[in-house]
């Protein structure tokens, strides 16, 4: 993961090399480890490097063997090497998992997206046709925006994050995932097509317990790909837990079948997990003293053997590092703001310790429709539209979460649930196998696919639906409400913000992280503000407006 800013035909790129090299160091948090840029007619590509893979000479921007091509990429490429064996021809310069994307273009043109399996946001240059090709990942895993500007109606703007583009654009735009931006036309283009896209289609596959456990296995295997140390996010709720319990049994069984690629971890002496910079595998928690997910991360642990780390936090750390999360994750949605706060602390740690690649369990309650609330579906036809919706809506929600968070220290996040193949086959699920009712808790058939007493302890792969935010501490939430509460008054509650439009915050917290956003994102606020998306709970099947898990009643700590 690396951070990446380009300018295509800009009327006097000489002159704004300066501060196009100033606005792609809003990014460098990103990519801490080495900076580039290459000029090219009227255009600039800038990358600011995370090493991860490739790191004796995986610099970038990265040139095809004429420069005519210049590429800048934020992403990990996990086929990367079957891609090279496509093109035994082709003279590459380096080790980059991200330089077949050069070749792909010379074939496949803006079709090359199709061919990658990864996460990635990344701008190509042709400088023989001045055109300049821009694509994001499928789910939006990877963050991108896409800025113009009335004063140079002409030039275009491409940042992995908002803060770069609001000094000179007065237009900007989320980059939408899965599709592909070509100059030429001047359009964005949708190459992800999967057969599950159409909410409407209401699949009737039964589900395959052995399937969904081999392809989610799989997601995890190569999602291992790192020369760095690595580790993994452990909260000790069952997505997370499953994640770190593969990856802790994927490099047993590598090492076992005498298949230990560099790509892959081992075991030490002691038999420790390891990966290949020779480090024992890391697992991390964080949470307030005595949090639900503390305890249950420690028990997840001990049994499949990672080296553990247990970090807390203050309440009062906690509410102080609210502007710099909200500067980061460039959003004022309350759910986003709250679930983000614990992991922000928690990934500033995690790089302390010397690891730059983390694994997460994003994804999983949009694909099963886990989260509490799923509970008042009224039939499985709308609890499978809802979990399409929240796929889809996931890169302004946890994906963001998850990238912008770790990627504030330098540190990438990896998301297994969220491979195309495993989407393919869960998303292709009769909803009727997810629905939660009083014989099956939410998520079922994933907990049941790995119920052989290998994977997890019972008491984990059973354990009831703790969203973050939550079970971080419930007085992580409840201090944020209160907070909230003193700080914005009720006459400020009856006037909002004239240009906040029909966007109107409807409690003290949402109010209060507007103004902090507003404060922060000052230029071309209105702009920066369009990009975000706010996460609610469905209200039509009679759901509290908090996003809190304890805000549903089948909560074991209901609120009300």
């Amino acid at each position: 993961m690396c951070g990446i800013f380009a300018v295509y035909r800009h009327p006097d790129v000489q002159g704004y090399k300066k501060t196009a090299l100033q606005l792609s160091k809003l990014v460098r948090h990103r990519g801490p480890d080495w900076s580039g840029n290459i000029t090219s007619r009227d255009s600039i590509l800038c990358h600011e490097r995370l090493a991860i893979v490739g790191l004796d000479s995986g610099a970038q921007p990265i040139t095809n063997e004429d420069g005519s091509l210049t590429l800048t990429v934020n992403g990990e490429i996990y086929n990367h090497r079957l891609l090279r064996e496509d093109f035994p021809d082709y003279k590459f310069k380096t080790h980059s998992d991200c330089e077949p994307i050069i070749p792909l273009y010379e074939k496949y043109d803006t079709d090359l997206a199709n061919h990658l399996d990864g996460f990635f946001a990344f701008a190509l240059y042709d400088s023989k046709r001045d055109r300049i090709v821009a694509a994001r990942d499928p789910i939006g895993i990877t963050t991108m925006y896409m800025g113009k500007s009335s004063a140079s109606p002409n030039t275009l703007w491409f940042s992995s994050e908002l803060k770069s583009l609001t000094a000179d654009c007065d237009e900007i735009t989320a980059f939408p995932p899965g599709h592909v931006f070509d100059s030429d036309t001047g359009k964005l283009t949708q190459y992800f097509k999967p057969s599950w896209w159409d909410e409407d289609k209401i699949p009737t596959t039964p589900a395959s317990l052995d399937l969904i456990r081999e392809t989610l296995v799989k997601a995890v295997r190569k999602r291992l790909m790192s020369e760095v140390p690595y580790g993994v996010l452990l909260s000790g709720g069952l997505d997370s837990s499953l994640i770190a319990s593969i990856a802790a049994r994927e490099t047993r069984e590598a090492l076992k079948d005498d298949y230990v690629h560099h790509s892959l971890a081992g075991v030490d002496a002691q038999g420790r997990l390891t990966n290949t910079s020779g480090s024992g595998l890391h697992s991390f928690a964080v949470g307030l003293p005595g949090a639900p997910d503390l305890k249950a991360a420690a028990q997840v642990a001990e049994f499949i053997g990672t080296i553990h780390h247990e970090h807390t936090f203050t309440l009062e750390e906690g509410l102080d590092a609210l502007h710099d999360v909200i500067w980061h994750l460039e959003t004022y949605d309350v759910t986003t703001i709250r679930a983000s706060t614990p992991m922000f602390l928690l990934s500033r740690k995690i790089k302390a310790q010397g690891v730059k690649m983390v694994l997460s369990g994003e994804g999983s309650d949009e694909i099963f429709g886990g989260y509490l609330y799923f509970g008042a579906a009224p039939n499985a036809d709308e609890f499978h539209k809802e979990c399409i919706k929240r796929v889809k809506n996931l890169s302004y929600a946890d994906c963001l979460r998850a990238n912008k968070s770790t990627m504030a220290w330098g540190l990438e996040a990896r998301v297994p649930f969220l491979d195309k193949e495993f989407l393919e086959v869960c998303l292709n699920i009769d909803p009727k196998e997810k629905m939660i009712d009083s014989e099956h808790i939410e998520k079922y058939i994933l907990r049941k696919a790995f119920d052989n007493g290998e994977y997890l302890p019972s008491e984990i792969l059973w354990r009831q639906k703790e969203q973050f935010s939550d079970g971080v501490g419930y007085s992580w939430i409840d201090t944020l409400r209160d907070t909230a509460e003193k700080t914005i008054t009720d006459e400020q509650m009856n006037n909002p913000k004239p240009h906040w439009g029909s966007d109107i915050p409807t409690t003290k917290e949402a109010y209060w992280y507007r103004l902090m956003f507003d404060e922060l994102f000052e230029k071309n606020n209105a702009a920066a503000a369009s990009t975000v998306k706010r996460w609610i709970p469905k209200e039509d099947w009679g759901c509290h407006g908090d996003p809190s898990g304890r805000f549903v009643k089948s909560h074991a700590s209901a609120i009300n």
